[in-house]
């Protein structure tokens, strides 16, 4: 049975429940300290039947909050939160830690079996500068109890209002291997640790790190609540010149980003824009590989 999802707005916070459910709360002003670069994100995520999706300020990285729009280069800021990575130095405690603003909402829907949310942002420098806008989409969706799942839309445009290129990177870009991150990004639950993750060109575990690949499909089971649940997250789409590829690790935690410039760095000129789309599908069971390719096919975008 499908089930209308519905929105409630407080002054701090947007709610999306199924029923009684809460299944997504979306966090507009963080009372995070400063280091962790304070940001929009979304904490608790929960399957249908309320199980935890997603970990929030975790001991390892107390700047992992759910999922969230994030970056951890950008000309030398840090949008992601705690230290830089510096090549030949390791990572750094940087007096270059920005953030990102809630401006407003231009439109707060729920019709037609979905709630839409569509924002305006800004992204603010460590020294109180405009870096970037940003007009950003969450679409909640395809609610189905009968199959235990619902889907969540995500889209974005970056503009470039600094007056000067943005160069847009990573860790890995900037030295350190594996460590691509940046983006769209997710932290699961610490129970998920050591859980099951593929792809769509049939790697596996660490082996779909820095790898292009349509979607990847990452399971755990949880800590109080019965059974599993797995994470269908589909690449998406960049209007950049450098492709996506997955960042994504089950060991020592559970984590992943479709990474727009997970090894290249690209340049944004001065009033120009990127766009990024991406798509994921929350499943109240673990789904082997069979079952996840046929999912992630259905749910294409």
């Amino acid at each position: 049975m499908s089930e209308t999802p519905r929105f409630v707005e407080g002054p701090d916070a947007l709610t999306v429940l199924v029923g009684d459910v809460e299944i997504a709360r979306y966090v507009l002003r963080s009372d995070a300290p400063a280091v962790e670069a304070p940001k929009p994100y979304l904490h608790p995520l929960r399957t249908l039947t309320g199980a935890p999706l997603t970990g929030y300020r975790p001991w390892d990285h107390r700047w992992h909050k759910g999922l969230q729009m994030t970056w951890s280069h950008v000309s030398g800021q840090n949008f992601w939160g705690g230290p830089t990575f510096v090549e030949g130095r390791d990572y750094q405690w940087l007096d270059n830690v920005g953030t990102i603003r809630h401006d407003r909402f231009d439109a707060l829907t729920g019709k037609d079996g979905e709630v839409t949310v569509t924002e305006s942002l800004t992204w603010v420098g460590s020294t109180g500068e405009r870096w970037l806008t940003e007009a950003r989409t969450h679409r909640f969706h395809s609610v189905d109890h009968a199959r235990g799942l619902w889907a969540l839309d995500f889209s974005t445009t970056l503009t470039n209002v600094r007056g000067s290129d943005l160069e847009l990177g990573s860790p890995t870009t900037h030295g350190r291997p594996n460590a691509g991150y940046t983006g769209f990004f997710w932290r699961g639950p610490r129970a998920w640790t050591g859980g099951p993750v593929v792809s769509a060109t049939g790697r596996s575990g660490a082996d779909i790190m820095g790898t292009e690949a349509d979607w990847i499909a990452f399971g755990g089971r949880h800590d109080e609540h019965d059974g599993g649940a797995t994470i269908i997250a589909h690449a998406g789409t960049t209007s950049g010149p450098v492709p996506i590829r997955w960042f994504v690790r089950s060991e020592p935690f559970p984590v992943f980003s479709p990474s727009p410039t997970f090894a290249e760095e690209m340049t944004l000129p001065p009033d120009r824009s990127l766009e990024l789309a991406h798509r994921l599908v929350f499943v109240d069971r673990l789904l082997d590989a069979e079952d996840a390719g046929d999912l992630a096919k259905e749910f294409t975008p």
